[in-house]
């Protein structure tokens, strides 16, 4: 008989991410997009899918699927208790019994979601964190996860983790969440005041452009990851991207050269980097990490985490570690933009034995 499956589910805002986990392997992970906020609708449109990836995915003698959101938070719910209470009963209804990931309390079933809401809203961090802090037990370090909206920034220490908020609140305070990611971020988010051409200007604080569009002309956005309309809905491609951030500063693209607005996508960039720096001295000043910590990138943004490191006066040197070391190169590019259903999937099984 086949060896049953753990399906990790992080059900989001803007994406479901899903990862397939058995045997102490990962096997397959996938992300959908997913416009919760639009209506219950799109989560089960992305569930039919998952349903075509994996015919096994409603086989309760072959499948056992392990949770954790931060969909609750979208606007479609009058507040995150309900958020968390209709995202349970959606999953419930699609595949067999699924179990909540309650952070600090034990896993839970879809009713009991409902009233261990507090736990489960917006856990997927804790998660993440400590998978990698187990896989890591002899070393400490920041996670950074910075995916297509936000930036988690989680501390860990001979296998703990160290974050000292729970709540969404909570980790704002202490700079352990920073709603800056490299999709979905409107632009004008990033920086009040820019460079152009010798001068600074003021930023129009208008949904002209978002962080996609920087690291789209950069190069550095996998167009795999890039799964969510522009700003104007528009097309991807370089000319009306350029239009998307010359429109910041009441500009045409027209109006600069090509080289002009690569240049202009940089100093976003380094805006951006400047920020995630300073959040990340935060967090390991708060923690006192010392020297050799390392840094472990996760998120489709994984790619600025280099910099944030290795221009920052922190007071270590970084290391970049991966989440998913076992899985072959396709399956470990996604884990690391997966992380949390990947974490759940992973700390689910481990847990279950």
């Amino acid at each position: 008989m086949a060896e049953r499956s753990v399906y990790g589910w992080d059900i989001g805002g803007a994406h479901v991410k899903v990862a397939r986990w058995s045997g102490g392997t990962l096997h397959d992970v996938a992300q959908w997009p997913c416009a919760l906020w639009q209506g219950l609708d799109r989560l089960e449109a992305v569930l039919v899918l998952a349903r075509q990836r994996w015919p096994d995915l409603a086989d309760a003698a072959r499948a056992a699927h392990a949770v954790t959101m931060t969909g609750e938070m979208v606007d479609l719910f009058e507040h995150r208790e309900q958020g968390v209470a209709r995202i349970a009963a959606a999953l419930a209804a699609t595949v067999p019994a699924p179990r909540f990931f309650a952070g600090d309390a034990p896993w839970c079933d879809a009713e009991a979601a409902a009233v261990q809401w507090e736990q489960i809203a917006s856990a997927n961090w804790l998660a993440t964190g400590r998978h990698v802090a187990a896989a890591l037990a002899d070393r400490e370090g920041v996670l950074v996860d910075i995916g297509s909206t936000t930036t988690d920034l989680i501390a860990f220490r001979r296998g703990r983790v160290l974050a000292r908020g729970r709540s969404d609140a909570q980790r704002l305070a202490r700079s352990e969440l920073v709603y800056h990611g490299v999709v979905r971020t409107p632009l004008c988010a990033l920086a009040r005041r820019i460079r152009w051409r010798g001068e600074t200007l003021n930023v129009m604080n208008e949904l002209f452009a978002t962080s996609a569009d920087v690291y789209r002309l950069t190069g550095e956005l996998d167009p795999a990851h890039d799964q969510h309309p522009s700003a104007d809905g528009a097309a991807k491609d370089v000319a009306h991207t350029q239009a998307r951030l010359a429109r910041m500063i009441g500009l045409d693209a027209r109006d600069g050269s090509a080289a002009e607005w690569l240049a202009f996508a940089h100093d976003w960039r380094t805006e951006q980097l400047g920020e995630l720096r300073g959040q990340l001295e935060r967090v390991v000043g708060a923690h006192a990490l010392r020297r050799g910590a390392v840094l472990v990138a996760a998120g489709c943004g994984a790619f600025l985490v280099p910099e944030l490191d290795a221009r920052s006066c922190l007071p270590y040197g970084g290391a970049l570690a991966p989440l998913a070391a076992d899985a072959g190169p396709e399956v470990a590019t996604w884990a690391q933009v997966c992380a949390p259903a990947v974490a759940v999937a992973a700390l689910f099984e481990r847990e279950s034995r």
